[in-house]
């Protein structure tokens, strides 16, 4: 941050810029040109598993050292590297495009070329484009003189803000004429605060001159979307400088926890490795020159360290990708870190945004509630209804006779009809009234813009407003026949079911806040002259300010527990005197210098009092498709879930009770919020005493408790079958994440689709981009891409499981493969006076572990233990995966005693039924080692696959076909003998049947979970 400094940018005068802009582009590119090999090659070679082989291959250019061909060290080595090279580069080029496509996006410029020969340029930006920068807003073609942004890619909130030009330069008559003004803005220098902004904006050429504060209120910040009309700005940060760049953490190279475990494994292989040599050294009594000959043996029995377990298991990812891209249950999901697909398979923590991840954030109207009655959306008809007979009124009591022969007729009934229309009407007037929605009208082709505004045309309205809350009340007021026609600062007008126009003068707003928790307006009937204060907010707020009632409480929870935005909607009378009355104090209050907002709020506090309820509203934020069941599936599959977003305390909770995130019966602890060490000591030890208790928890309480408590809540914290963060910043999150990693040491997954979630997605052991109508940047920074968030139940416990699975297996089975020929080699050299002479030289090396049981033990990456749709239906399976043990010391010594028993019995075997020559001895080992293989693989395969079957023919085929190519090592007529096929025959039996028997014995006495599923 030390670079950072404040700027002053002239408009229109890039000659006067004192600092150079950093550049202006989005990379999610981890390497450069430069830095693309030395890097690839540096994370290779900084794990033991390389670095072994790379000295082991270095090490034949030593004469005294050297076994054989340089080739049989080199080649594999080599091998492994291309892959991995090629792999890392086909992820850049993709990652190169993607950033591509995003920087040449085409934005307008505003610009004229001055007597001085510069290019003068302004941004211009539409509807609905991103905001490229971060800049200050000049000029707006809205009517009102003011846009909205949408924000939620940058905070993840879902409320358009409201965005003013600098007062000055809207004033200009033209927008060209803001390159001809001398002018400029100075801005502090680059920080982290999204929700604050300190400038100035002065014009030099005025009669006075012109300087006006900046706030946050004048800027456009990037990554943010213009939700309304066409805008001017002046650029003052870019690059690193921006706001959501300086909230967004650098990319880090992941590696897997599978990886490491194997890379552990290879070092007690190593350590093996090096007591065996030390060994054969000392059973020859350190003889001579012994520690060249610790070399040789070193050497000698390197493949006990499998080189090919690396270029299998790279292999294995991207086949393992490769089937995630191609699985039509999951259309549309991109795998953009091929290194990581077995990290799936072992999630503890799901740590998920809200807004366009869990939801769809499309606001729905589902409930008016008055006390006595309700109306659901079956029931809307009859709201309408009401509302039109409450306009009819009126033309019916200007013929009395009309009126007295309905009273005559049904005086009871009229009477209640009447009450239940003017509460309904009353209620349906207030929605109508108490908000912050302007209707815009556009031309849609057949109707011009200033037409459809005169005449209030439906077609062509749109309503804007900082709350998608609001509209969805504003739009439910519409379908009932109230419709709100036009706005401005001052006035509004409603259209009656009748045609008729309403007009209201606007008093007095006060604004929804975060503390207030409501909203508030003041309003005049220009036919009757009446003035009315209506007024919403959440029910905790209102239950102290409406009448005594003994059904608001209830009826809140109630609608709260089927997942509804609840609000309560109140109205006050006032008086001429009374109104004037509280203009002078509010006037007053907002005129002092001390105390401003605590005097102001005491005024508005004393209209605040024993207002009439109207009723309840319920609007719900639909969620995604399919959310419930997968947050369901992720529950029993072990894996507790966070939800962490940006949004306001009321619309997380609800969301998540919604999504049954939080369950029916669980109860919810809603963190006070906290301010000092002393407060949330106290709190802690409140929630402390809660047992099995969902928690709740504000971003300023979270860091206050991180602060000073860090390890006593987040061990309370993780105890909690859910948690949910609201007012988290996009540090925060990835904070939360890194936390989780060190304290649990369990793996991470987070799921987002913003661009407030990158820093989150990034930091997690997975991360999962949701790739939405929100934008392309958290899929494209994240390690996996969906395009719904249920995708992420198939992709957890089908592909996660499965590529966990199959990556134990394979790794087992190539270090199997690898020790075996190594117990081979170690008991040849025992029997013959510990020398350090080879016992297969050449292609017969490299052969056994490529073209002879490569391709059946690669097939493996088939195997499966039961279907997917019982891997779906039965998600208890991928809790087993958590404990690790596909892969555990104990799978592995197990295998290590298997391939100690094969290698002997088929070495012991050999010796024992050779006859006369040292090369029979290689033709009845060599072949029974191969068969035995191959046979083993047949034993661990679960699921056959046609291609398994193809492998193993193959491989057999190969082997077969190249004897007439190996004369040098093995003696083609004896292989042709009865004796050769009886002798091969009977070591491989007794090598494979006991392991048979012992597996049929196992599945029959001692079945594993998934056997009972499948059987």
């Amino acid at each position: 941050m030390g670079d950072f400094r404040p700027r002053t940018v002239w408009l229109g005068h890039p000659e006067k810029r004192e600092q150079r802009y950093p550049r202006n582009v989005i990379n999610n590119q981890k390497y450069n040109f430069f830095t693309f090999l030395p890097a690839v090659l540096f994370n290779q070679f900084k794990y033991f598993f390389n670095l072994y082989f790379l000295l082991l291959a270095c090490s034949q250019f030593v004469k005294e050292l050297r076994l054989g061909a340089l080739y049989t060290y080199w080649v594999p080595l080599g091998l492994v590297l291309i892959i991995t090279i090629m792999r890392e580069a086909v992820e850049e080029i993709r990652c190169y495009l993607r950033d591509k496509e995003m920087n040449s996006q085409i934005y307008s410029k505003l610009s004229t070329r001055g007597e001085d020969g510069y290019c003068r340029q302004l941004h211009c930006l539409c509807v609905n484009q991103r905001v490229p920068a971060d800049m200050i807003f000049l000029r707006t073609s809205e009517r009102n003189g003011s846009c909205f942004l949408r924000t939620d890619q940058l905070d993840g909130e879902t409320d358009w803000k409201l965005r003013l030009p600098v007062a000055c330069t809207q004033r200009l008559p033209t927008a060209a004429d803001l390159l001809q003004i001398r002018s400029y803005v100075y801005a502090e220098e680059p920080n982290i605060d999204i929700h604050n902004f300190i400038g100035t904006f002065t014009r030099e050429d005025g009669d006075p001159p012109v300087n006006e504060s900046l706030s946050i209120e004048n800027t456009l910040w990037a990554s943010t979307v213009v939700a309304s009309g066409t805008v001017v700005g002046v650029v003052i940060y870019t690059g690193k400088e921006l706001r959501s760049v300086m909230n967004t953490s650098n990319p880090r190279h992941k590696v897997g926890l599978f990886d490491l475990e194997v890379n552990c494994l290879t070092k007690i292989l190593f350590g093996a490795l090096v007591v065996v040599s030390l060994v054969m050294v000392a059973l020859q009594h350190f003889a001579g020159r012994w520690y060249l000959q610790i070399f040789r043996f070193l050497l000698l029995f390197s493949h006990i360290v499998p080189i090919s377990l690396r270029v299998n298991l790279d292999m294995g990812k991207m086949v393992f990708s490769w089937m995630i891209k191609k699985d039509s249950k999951i259309p549309g999901t991109v795998v953009r870190a091929s290194t990581i697909p077995e990290q799936l398979g072992r999630i503890s923590y799901l740590l998920t945004d809200k807004t366009g991840t869990l939801t769809q954030n499309e606001m729905v109207f589902r409930r008016l509630h008055l006390g006595t009655v309700a109306y659901g959306m079956d029931s809307m008809d009859e709201v309408q209804s009401h509302v039109f007979s409450a306009y009819t009124q009126v033309i019916k009591k200007t013929t009395k006779q009309l009126c007295n022969i309905l009273s005559s007729r049904a005086p009871a009934a009229t009477k209640v009809r009447k009450t239940i229309s003017s509460r309904v009407h009353e209620a349906v007037k207030a929605i109508a009234l108490v908000h912050n929605v302007t209707p815009v009208y556009e031309s849609n082709g057949v109707t011009d813009q200033a037409e459809a505004e005169q005449h209030y045309e439906d077609t062509c309205r749109v309503y804007q407003a900082s709350s998608p809350d609001e509209v969805s009340l504003v739009q439910w007021t519409e379908s009932v026949g109230l419709t709100l026609v036009g706005r401005d600062q001052s006035s509004m007008q409603l259209r009656t079911p009748t045609g008729q126009i309403l007009n209201f003068t606007i008093l007095q707003i006060f604004p929804f806040t975060y503390e207030s928790k409501r909203m508030g307006i003041i309003v005049r009937d220009e036919s009757t002259g009446e003035i009315t204060f209506y007024m919403k907010g959440a029910d905790v707020v209102m239950a102290g300010i409406v009448q005594y009632n003994d059904w608001l409480e209830e009826e809140c929870g109630n609608m709260a527990r089927e997942g509804l935005r609840v609000l309560v909607v109140s109205k006050k009378s006032l008086t001429e005197e009374q109104y004037q009355d509280f203009e002078a104090r509010y006037v007053q209050a907002k005129l002092s210098v001390h105390d401003r907002s605590l005097k102001v709020a005491t005024v508005i506090e004393s209209l605040e009092m024993e207002m009439e309820l109207l009723c309840l509203t319920g609007v719900e934020d639909q969620l995604q498709t399919d959310v419930r069941p997968t947050l369901e599936i992720l529950r029993n599959a072990g894996i507790k879930v966070w939800m962490l977003t940006g949004d306001k305390l009321e619309t997380a909770t609800c969301t998540a009770k919604n999504a049954h995130l939080i369950t029916r019966n669980q109860d919810i602890h809603i963190f006070r919020p906290v301010t000092t060490r002393g407060e949330a000591h106290l709190e802690l030890n409140a929630f402390r005493r809660k047992h099995d208790c969902a928690l709740v928890i504000s971003g300023d309480s979270l860091e206050v408790c991180l602060k000073y408590y860090e390890y006593e809540f987040m061990e309370l914290a993780c105890q909690c079958p859910a948690v949910v963060c609201c007012r988290c910043t996009p540090t925060q999150k990835a904070q939360i994440v890194r936390l989780l990693q060190e304290r649990t040491g369990k793996l991470t997954c987070a799921v987002g689709d913003g661009g407030n979630d990158v820093s989150m997605i990034q930091e997690a052991d997975c991360g999962v981009g949701v790739e939405g109508k929100e934008g392309k940047q958290a899929s494209l920074a994240a390690d996996f891409s969906v395009t719904q968030f249920k995708h992420l139940g198939r992709l957890l416990m089908v592909h996660g499981r499965n590529s966990y699975k199959r990556s134990a297996a394979l790794s087992q089975f190539v270090i199997h493969r690898s020790l075996c020929i190594s117990t081979m080699q170690a008991v040849f050299s025992s029997v013959f006076y510990f020398a350090s002479v080879p016992l297969y030289q050449g292609f017969l090396i490299i052969g056994y572990s490529t073209i002879y049981t490569m391709f059946p033990v690669f097939s493996l990456v088939l195997d499966k233990d039961v279907k997917s749709e019982v891997a779906m239906l039965y998600p208890e399976l991928y809790k087993d995966l958590l404990k690790g043990r596909p892969l555990s010391f104990k799978t592995f010594l197990i295998w290590v005693l298997i391939s100690i028993y094969q290698g002997s019995i088929i070495m012991y075997g050999a010796l024992l039924l050779f006859e006369s020559e040292f090369v029979h001895i290689v033709a009845i080992s060599f072949t029974s080692l191969i068969l035995t293989e191959l046979l083993m693989v047949a034993l661990t395969i679960q699921t056959w696959h046609w291609l398994m079957i193809v492998g193993e023919l193959l491989s057999l085929a190969c082997y077969v076909a190249s004897l007439v190519f190996l004369h040098e090592f093995i003696d083609v007529h004896f292989i042709t003998t009865v004796s050769f096929l009886w002798k091969v025959t009977a070591i491989t039996l007794v090598s494979c049947l006991p392991l048979y028997i012992l597996k049929y014995l196992r599945r029959r006495f001692s079945p594993p979970n998934y056997s009972k599923l499948t059987s």
